[in-house]
């Protein structure tokens, strides 16, 4: 059975151990009352709607990271950080030659440490 139909067979279990218990449930703004047959049969039906709706939602959302993944973009934009132009690239790899510092490189070229560490790696591999 779906999840949908489990949802479905837990909602009424749940009105079944209300009734059990002698309990009924009276949603006043919503204008559900489960002691009559209308207002149990539309305290399903919301249900049903409500299960509906959130299945919709979890297709769209899992169609939308699909076409994420195959675009390479998050949110309409590209995923990481934009790259530092080749110009500076070259720049940071000509200072870390030298024996120049992290730090020190990062502060000269304009850039983080984090871009200096990245291109260091790149570089030891």
């Amino acid at each position: 059975m779906d999840r949908l139909g489990r949802s479905l067979q837990h909602l009424v279990g749940f009105l079944a151990e209300l009734s059990a218990v002698g309990c009924d449930l009276y949603l006043e703004k919503q204008a559900v009352d489960t002691t009559t047959p209308a207002g149990r049969a539309l305290f399903q039906m919301l249900g049903v709607f409500a299960e509906f709706e959130r299945a919709i939602l979890q297709e769209r959302i899992h169609a939308g990271i699909a076409r994420a993944r195959r675009t390479g973009r998050k949110s309409g934009k590209p995923i990481g950080r934009a790259r530092v132009s080749h110009k500076i690239e070259t720049a940071i790899r000509a200072s870390l030659a030298t024996g120049r510092g992290i730090h020190k490189t990062a502060q000269d070229c304009g850039v983080g440490t984090g871009t200096v560490q990245r291109i260091k790696r790149e570089m030891a591999e």
